[in-house]
């Protein structure tokens, strides 16, 4: 008999936006349903959140926004991801999104975009769905 093991998710503010009390919240939702979850902290460059996908050996990468600087930090965090053989890993983007640059970040290949006001067992059932973990 074997344990399921838990979700393992990054969640990182990169660049210089510096409100995280929405990260942190989702943050402490994830870990409360059972997920691993390494909050890897403020003004965090796509090379330092990338190294911490592979230290952490993590599934997810998620990735707090509100500078509007998501076009320009999101495609050097996928290609760094991608770069480092890590096309595997999941990515969201949460925060101050424009609905018009959503499907260009889906089609760069961003797993999901949670915008605010999104209930937090929406994640929770999202991430569950997509890792295969069912419920913890």
């Amino acid at each position: 008999m074997t344990a399921q093991q838990p979700i393992r998710v990054i969640l990182a503010k990169v660049g210089l936006d510096g409100h995280d009390r929405g990260i942190k919240v989702v943050a402490r939702a994830l870990r409360d349903a059972g997920m691993h979850v390494i909050y890897a902290g403020l003004w965090q460059t796509p090379e330092a959140v990338v190294r911490a996908v592979v230290d952490e050996d993590a599934a997810w990468l998620g990735l707090s926004l509100l500078s509007g600087a998501h076009m320009t930090l999101v495609p050097k965090v996928l290609h760094l991801l991608r770069e480092a053989g890590l096309k595997d890993v999941g990515v969201l983007v949460g925060g101050i999104i424009p609905e018009g640059d959503i499907p260009k970040l889906m089609q760069m290949g961003v797993a999901h975009v949670f915008g605010p006001g999104t209930a937090l067992p929406d994640i929770v059932s999202f991430l569950r769905e997509r890792s295969g973990a069912g419920h913890a």
